[in-house]
């Protein structure tokens, strides 16, 4: 398969903006090429020269954690910006589409949406698992890409992964498997397979496990076409400089997250074997994610109930396959406490 056939005529055809930062590699003293306030910024730290459009150093520094050679990386304003991209290079509006696999993230739809993509829909099995006879079905000559959401978001379970292979496999468009929560997962992300598969993206962040959700920082690894294709297509300087700097910072203490990642795992057990006592909670789904999803008895009416305690869940039961579900964070130690101890109250109160 060539990555390059399955891009769009026009950006095939594409020049893309060239920066000052792109024209000049190398050292220098005085930069008066790419007209900045020569001064500095009115910040204890100066931001007025343009960052790295491609990251370099940030890359550098991802690839020593995540073994991803830099060529191979992408990175974006949250997972988000390389889901538009993915869409825009490779899906011609009004002719293309992608299928989604409901119940997912929802922003798969909305960035096809946006780009006049068609959206074709295969709901998980009711074990939410991909009905792979199905996708079969629904894909035709003008389907580009299948997003595949493991660990899966609503519903918190991993995919089997052989399932996924199978696609990987017989589908000649590109497979983009979201992992934004693979740090809690049991499963082993699919980065170890890019070597395999020409059409695989996978998509990770900073938002989750890293604790970086403030600072919009999406990863996206794949074969060295599609990340080609994805930097031609990007905002010149896509990737702020303080943005740049905090990721590089969080970096050096990976031992703190990787405790967090303990942390939160026993927590979610924690949570859900506390949750799976109360009355009128009526299942606890299996979660390799930061969250659980639990099916109570008039979800609704407790969504609406714990918000007047000041606290705050995920109402998802208009979601397909997900009626009277709520969509429950693990937080801290003391704040599940208090989730729980709300819980058992206002339940008691309604019966």
């Amino acid at each position: 398969m060539d990555i390059r056939d399955l891009q769009r005529d026009n950006i095939k055809n594409l020049s893309p903006y060239s920066t000052a930062r792109d024209e000049f590699k190398g050292e220098a003293s005085i930069f008066l090429d790419a007209n900045e306030n020569s001064f500095g910024s009115p910040l204890p730290a100066n931001y007025n020269r343009y960052p790295d459009p491609l990251q370099l150093d940030l890359k550098d520094a991802i690839s020593k954690i995540k073994g991803v050679p830099i060529e191979n990386t992408f990175l974006g304003n949250g997972s988000d910006e390389a889901i538009d991209l993915l869409i825009r290079a490779f899906c011609n509006p009004g002719k293309d589409n992608i299928i989604i696999l409901p119940p997912t993230y929802g922003m798969y739809e909305v960035s096809a949406n946006i780009n006049d993509v068609e959206v074709k829909k295969v709901n998980l099995l009711p074990n939410y698992q991909l009905d792979l006879e199905r996708i079969s079905e629904t894909i035709n000559s003008n389907t580009k890409i299948i997003f595949i959401c493991s660990p899966n978001n609503p519903t918190g379970n991993s995919l089997i992964r052989s399932d996924i292979e199978t696609i990987l496999a017989n589908f000649k468009g590109l497979v983009v498997i979201d992992e934004a929560y693979i740090n809690f997962a049991r499963q082993k992300s699919f980065i170890q397979e890019l070597t395999e598969y020409a059409n695989l993206v996978v998509l990770q962040t900073f938002s989750k496990a890293w604790g970086l959700a403030a600072i919009r920082l999406g990863m996206a690894f794949s074969s060295t076409p599609v990340i080609d294709i994805l930097n031609k297509v990007k905002p010149p300087y896509n990737i702020n400089q303080p943005t740049q700097d905090l990721a590089l910072a969080a970096l050096e203490n990976i031992q703190q997250v990787n405790e967090w990642i303990r942390i939160t795992v026993i927590e979610r057990e924690r949570l859900s074997n506390a949750l799976a006592r109360i009355e009128v909670v009526k299942k606890i789904y299996p979660s390799d994610a930061n969250f659980i999803l639990v099916e109570i008895e008039d979800a609704q009416n407790l969504y609406y109930k714990l918000l007047e305690q000041g606290i705050v869940v995920r109402d998802r039961s208009k979601v397909t396959l997900c009626e009277n579900c709520l969509r429950i964070t693990v937080g801290t130690t003391e704040e599940n406490n208090e989730l729980l101890k709300a819980i058992s109250i206002l339940t008691e109160q309604t019966v």
